[in-house]
């Protein structure tokens, strides 16, 4: 059943607080089925439920949620009311979740910090819950251990396991068995024990546990062994866990008996007689002496020999192979030879006491002749041995055979013994003669060696061999062969000078030098590739570079030492593979863009090209804005730039930007270009009237003002540039006794007296000027009233002013002001010599008629006066105060052109 901790100090601080964070601990077994109760966090933590005594007061109701839907939560189900936590339907496999072996496994939804310390052996579930309401409020950790259960077998890393013992090995002698069984569980329900089903009688197991717990399992040896009587034991070994009940694992245990020298030769008789016709031809094979040794390999390596009692007669008519004791008759039996012959034969091994045998010859002399068998040979014989070329055509004569009988009483027949495509038929019309022949072609690479022999005998029995060899000689019939016709390699580019690539393997069937094969590049290869003759090994003497080629395909060749030579030809691709050494690369170093103002916000300024020349991941290119990244945003994919808001070229005309490009290798390379961003005008900023300051200012203009005299200006500036900013000035509106006695330049804004002031043209006078740009596609312009009073002085100021606040009756005149702009410094220089020469022309005059002049203006003054009150009573008012534009400072404003 369920454990329910509560991890605090004591009861009251516990549930002195609902804010606090709690922890509960709760313990279940691996691989329960779904809807098992693991705890009730309401009851464990003591809160009130719907159902409860409390639950009258509860408004609104407890919620429990789980704060995180991590690997934990798959596990549970909580009942988001009365808090109840059951097993979910992923069933729980301990030894899944908790694969680590050292120390406390912990999963869950977060990285909780608890107090807790798990045991060694602890496979904790975490989870945290949050309790709402907010009177309620708090972060409950939940922690349950997963106990083990023995679910898993042990089971060995692999189903057949082999010892070696040697033979000599001595009693209580221990073996580890390197592959001991495994098991998931823990502790208990781990591997426990080890057991032999058969142990012979001289096997046992025992079990050594090391410091970190684990049981390596070791075989002692019990009893005697003895290789010769058993070289090898099969039993089963099974490994049992300590779960209840127990379970068990198994795996096939040889246990293979090692040799040692400890048995020496014997033969199986003490005395071998054999009987040899005395008519019996060299080479015949009298007998063979077989000696064994129970021991193995070169232990039981034997050699025979005669023992020194053999006499030198006897030792020179029978020959005995040393290695398989055969004894053949080495010359020819005569008159003279002895009719027994005692041979003692010895056995010999290494370390050994020789066995011995004796072999007893008796000779029969034999009254009758054997057959004879005479060959003459056709094709090229030395000593016995007959040379043929592979690929010899078929019925190729070897050689003619007479067969007779020498004592001509005899039928003789023969026949052909032994495997190979050979033939031995009658040649005809001779009784006697015999072909020996092929049947078909021979082949060097399949057969090198034949031995056939020529049988002939009689009518009484006896047989006459004769032993031919055919050595088949070889021919240049076998290209090389590569072991891949197409050899596909791939190489890092910046490789080291004369890297090597690969070894380069092709076989030629043929022997001695036609078999030697020589390895050469095709001429399609690059100079910078090398390939040694005599090893096939392939280098690259220089560094490749991907960017500037990333494949080659060229031919090599592989060529024998045969004559003519033959030869095979294979196809070698290399792939050079990308490093990253390449950094981004800017198509310029500098862009600049030119863009309207008031360009709407986030539109395309301008696309940033960059390339990297390297591919995959580490080509790929990534933008970003280094700075200015509060106004201008890059598109990482495609490098188009755009600017967040609309931009005034007033507020801020051009912007630098600097933009870094990275690319996606590692580490990244990356390089930066620079951007300028240029803001082109629009006309939107219409003429700012600076003077004027007033539509309500006035100018008082004495009646002797000469014609031509500047009387005041009207100054305005604009904030666009170029053609936008040029500003013309033109009258177009006016109103007064004479008003077109003033006019303005409309280029500079200076308002010029154009004739001379007589006496009906006293009073205020009413220019409406219009200040315009010359804009493109529309001009904007601004307008302002210049009021010009004409009068010896102001008497009445505050009457004037009260003229000024009324709306004037002004006709608008339509007419654009016509300004060039070209440059206009003789015409200015031209136009400022006007007021010099009026001068000197009312002195010239002046000098004439100055008494007659001003005694008449004196004397008709007061007259005047009066008759001016009558007609224009705003004169009389006098003015309190005079307005001098002469005297004001004037900063001219220098407005260029772009």
């Amino acid at each position: 059943h369920l454990l329910v901790f509560l991890l605090f100090v004591g009861p009251f601080n516990c549930f002195a607080s609902y804010s606090r964070a709690t922890e509960l601990f709760y313990s279940l077994n691996e691989g329960l089925p779904a809807g098992v109760l693991i705890g009730s966090l309401a009851r464990d933590l003591r809160l009130p439920t719907a159902g409860g005594q409390h639950s009258a007061s509860l408004q609104p109701p407890l919620s429990f949620t789980l704060a995180s839907h991590g690997l934990g939560g798959q596990y549970v189900q909580l009942d988001n009311r009365s808090g109840e936590l059951h097993t979910s339907a992923v069933e729980i496999d301990r030894e899944a979740l908790c694969i680590e072996s050292s120390g406390a496994t912990i999963f869950g939804g977060s990285a909780a910090v608890s107090s807790f310390s798990p045991s060694p052996e602890s496979c904790l579930l975490l989870l945290d819950v949050l309790v709402l309401p907010q009177e309620y409020f708090r972060l409950v950790k939940v922690k349950i251990a997963i106990r083990d259960v023995n679910d898993n077998a042990p089971r060995f890393p692999v189903p057949h396991i082999r010892l070696s013992v040697p033979e000599n090995a001595p009693v209580n002698t221990r073996l580890a068995i390197e592959h001991p069984a495994l098991d998931p569980d823990m502790g208990t329900n781990g591997v426990q024990t080890y057991r032999l089903r058969d142990n012979y009688g001289v096997f046992t197991l025992d079990v050594e546990e090391n410091e970190n717990g684990e049981r390596t399992p070791y075989l002692i040896v019990m009893g005697a062994l003895d290789r010769e009587t058993q070289d090898e034991y099969v039993t089963v070994i099974v490994a049992e866990d300590g779960g209840s009940p127990p379970l068990v694992g198994s795996a096939t245990l040889t246990i293979g008996i090692s040799d040692i020298n400890d048995n020496c030769p014997q033969f199986n008789d003490s005395q071998l007689n054999v009987t040899l016709y005395g008519n019996s031809s060299l080479g015949t094979h009298v007998a063979t002496v077989h000696a064994v040794d129970m021991d193995l390999g070169s232990n039981a390596q034997i050699t025979y020999s005669y023992s020194q009692k053999v006499p030198q007669p006897s030792r020179d008519l029978f020959h005995l192979n040393e290695s398989t004791g055969a004894i053949t008759l080495s010359t020819k039996v005569d008159g003279d030879t002895p009719k027994l012959h005692r041979l003692i034969i010895l056995g010999n091994g290494p370390g050994c006491i020789p066995a011995v045998i004796t072999v007893l010859v008796t000779i029969i002399k034999v009254m009758m002749r054997p057959p004879e068998v005479v060959p003459r040979f056709i094709a090229n014989e030395v000593e016995g041995v007959v040379y043929l070329k592979e690929l010899e055509p078929i019925n190729t004569p070897i050689a003619f055979f007479t067969i007779k009988d020498p004592d001509e009483k005899y039928k003789v027949s023969c026949y052909l013994d032994g495997d190979g495509p050979f033939r031995l038929s009658p040649y005809k019309p001779y009784n006697n003669e015999y072909l020996l022949e092929t049947t078909k072609p021979l082949d060097f690479e399949t057969q090198q060696l034949y031995e056939i022999s020529v049988v002939a005998w009689n009518s009484e029995g006896f047989h006459v061999k004769k032993v031919v060899k055919v050595q088949v000689l070889d021919d240049n019939d076998n290209s090389p062969v590569f072991s891949e016709e197409l050899i596909e390699l791939s190489i890092e580019e910046n490789n080291v000078p004369n890297a090597f690539l690969t070894k380069l393997h092709a076989t030629d069937a043929d022997s001695g030098e036609r078999g030697q094969v020589s390895y050469f590049l095709g001429p399609d290869a690059p100079s910078y590739f090398a390939l040694d003759k005599n090893t096939g090994v392939l280098t690259v003497s220089t560094q490749l570079d991907r960017e500037e080629k990333e494949k080659y395909r060229y031919t090599v060749k592989a060529v024998d030492s045969g004559f003519p030579p033959r030869e095979s030809i294979a196809t070698v691709t290399i792939t050079v593979l990308d490093k990253n050494d390449n950094s981004p690369r800017f198509i310029n170093k500098d862009f600049s863009f030119f863009v309207p103002e008031n360009f709407p916000g986030f539109g395309e300024i301008g696309v940033i090209s960059v390339t990297d020349a390297d591919a995959g991941q580490n080509g790929w290119v990534a933008l970003s804005v280094l700075n200015g990244s509060d106004i201008f945003v890059i598109d990482t994919g495609k490098g188009v730039l755009r600017a967040k808001i609309s931009l005034d070229r007033e507020q801020q005309s051009s912007y630098v930007l600097w933009i870094e490009a990275v690319d996606g290798g590692d580490p990244a390379l990356s390089s930066t270009a620079k951007i300028t961003i240029l803001l082109l005008d629009i006309n939107d900023n219409p003429p700012l009237v600076l003077f004027p300051q007033s539509n309500m200012s006035y100018l008082l203009v004495l009646p002797s003002t000469l014609p031509g005299s500047p009387i005041t200006e009207v100054y305005a500036v604009d904030k666009d540039t170029g053609m936008n900013a040029v500003i013309a000035y033109s009258i177009i509106g006016r109103r007064g006794p004479r008003p077109e006695s003033f006019r303005i330049d409309p280029k500079t804004g200076n308002i010029t007296l154009e004739e001379s002031l007589m006496q009906n043209d006293y009073g205020l006078y009413r220019l409406l000027v219009k200040v315009s740009d010359h804009g493109y596609p529309e001009p904007l312009h601004s307008t302002v009233m210049v009021n010009l009073f004409v009068n010896d002085t102001v008497s009445n100021e505050s009457y004037i002013e009260s003229l000024l606040r009324k709306e004037p009756d002004i006709s608008v005149e339509e007419k654009q002001p016509q300004i060039s702009i070209e440059p206009t410094h003789k015409k200015m220089e031209s136009a400022s010599c006007m007021p010099t020469l009026v001068a000197l022309s009312i002195i010239s005059l002046g000098s004439i008629a100055l008494v007659t002049g001003m005694g008449i203006y004196i004397c008709l003054r007061k007259g005047k006066k009066h008759h001016r009150a009558d007609e224009n009573l705003e004169v009389q008012i006098p003015l309190n105060g005079r307005i001098n534009l002469h005297m004001l400072e004037k900063k001219p404003m220098e407005i260029s052109n772009i």
